[in-house]
């Protein structure tokens, strides 16, 4: 009984986590007036889960938040300018695909959703290399990009992982509010921490 109990109060309790730092990444991104707290604020959830799968489970999670905020908010708003531009181009993409006749574009549709698709899931990759490893931008768009290409079923994890939660938010619209981007961060970071740590085991097998 007891041990149903301590489960019990162990999965409240990350329950509470999860929805304490959806709550708060909404908070600081309209703090930010969404154009320039959106990015600071992601980066900031996605590094206290980084540091719960390390098994730092007991950090202050304010404390935590606040501090990853104000150090990476120059830094992750550049991050986030070229993922706003690449999303852009996927937006105009649609549009042209959209009002242009099927004879006028049937030809090149198939390279253009290729594109939309390698630049969608290379930046479900970004921010969680940004937070796991100290690399200059121009590194984590490429080594983004490069795990994206050589781990296919990584990739469909998240698209399902994803997909998942878009529906559940769908037909329960309250979850989101407390769970949606928390929830989805998780999903996004320990799919990339498990290739991160595939990637450490090869280089220690090659040594």
């Amino acid at each position: 009984m007891n041990n149903i109990a301590n489960r019990a109060y162990i999965a409240t309790e990350w329950i509470t986590k999860f929805a304490y730092i959806n709550l708060l990444w909404l908070g600081f991104s309209l703090a930010g007036l969404v154009v320039v707290g959106f990015f600071p604020a992601t980066i900031s959830m996605f590094t206290i889960i980084r540091k719960w799968l390390m098994g730092e489970t007991d950090i202050p999670i304010f404390r935590t938040f606040w501090t990853t905020y104000k150090s990476e908010f120059i830094r992750s708003n550049q991050l986030g300018f070229i993922i706003l531009v690449v999303m852009g181009l996927i937006v105009l993409d649609l549009v042209i695909i959209k009002n242009a006749g099927k004879d006028d574009l049937g030809f090149i549709q198939i390279p253009i959703y290729l594109f939309m698709l390698a630049a969608i899931m290379t930046i479900f990759y970004l921010i969680p290399i940004y937070v796991h490893f100290e690399l200059k931008l121009v590194q984590i768009i490429k080594n983004a990009f490069l795990m994206m290409l050589i781990h296919p079923i990584e990739n469909l994890v998240m698209i399902s992982g994803i997909g998942a939660v878009f529906i559940v938010v769908k037909f329960v619209p309250g979850l989101g509010f407390f769970f949606g981007g928390s929830i989805t961060a998780a999903i996004l970071m320990t799919t990339c921490f498990l290739v991160f740590n595939k990637m450490d085991k090869k280089k220690q097998q090659t040594k």
